[in-house]
């Protein structure tokens, strides 16, 4: 599994559209498709394109919330939130082979996404972000330091956790030491895609 993510960016589908074709060209190998206030039949067209393009890239392309439009266009798979359709639902829908990755917070959440066996969980915030409108309370690094040491103390196996909100490249190497699996980006690719390779390069 990829260890960069890039979340998606973009007030219109032409902006979305371009920023996910610019990060491609850039070398991003993993898109996830996030444009919460559109109307589904735009959201509907930038997903089917994205598809479309990360086919070409031979990129994944992941949907965020949006479990039928994944379906709909034969996605990689979802990426949904705590308050979103559960994970078992989603699994129904797309099947066994899709990947399903899923939000966490805390301890609890992290837990309950292991249980609910989804692929990979989107762990954070670390810091503050604009990028998201409902921040939950924010962990930074001794947030996720605190996550893994519970973990290994209940001796459950460290999942792939990716950081997100708020990361940029210095932080990879300590992400990684605490034993992060990879991280997600938003904001730092969108504005300067030549960062991807240098998150790729930073990311062993």
């Amino acid at each position: 599994m990829e260890k960069l993510q890039y979340i998606s960016q973009g007030q219109t589908r032409q902006e979305q559209e371009l920023n996910i074709r610019t990060a491609l060209d850039n070398g991003i190998q993993w898109v996830q498709v996030r444009w919460k206030n559109a109307s589904e039949k735009e959201l509907t067209e930038l997903c089917t394109v994205s598809k479309q393009l990360c086919s070409e890239y031979r990129a994944v392309c992941i949907i965020n919330d949006h479990v039928q439009i994944a379906k709909e266009i034969d996605a990689d798979g979802v990426h949904l939130g705590l308050n979103d359709v559960s994970i078992e639902t989603a699994r129904t829908v797309l099947g066994a082979h899709k990947i399903i990755g899923g939000t966490a917070n805390t301890v609890s959440d992290v837990i309950q996404r292991i249980e609910e066996q989804c692929d990979y969980i989107g762990l954070g915030p670390l810091r503050f972000t604009s990028t998201k409108e409902k921040l939950s309370p924010i962990l930074g690094f001794e947030g996720y330091q605190h996550m893994i040491n519970s973990l290994k103390e209940k001796s459950i196996t460290i999942p792939r956790i990716f950081a997100i909100g708020g990361v940029v490249l210095e932080d990879i190497e300590l992400l990684q030491q605490i034993g992060i699996y990879g991280v997600a980006v938003s904001g730092q690719i969108t504005n300067r895609p030549a960062a991807i390779s240098e998150f790729k390069k930073a990311m062993i």
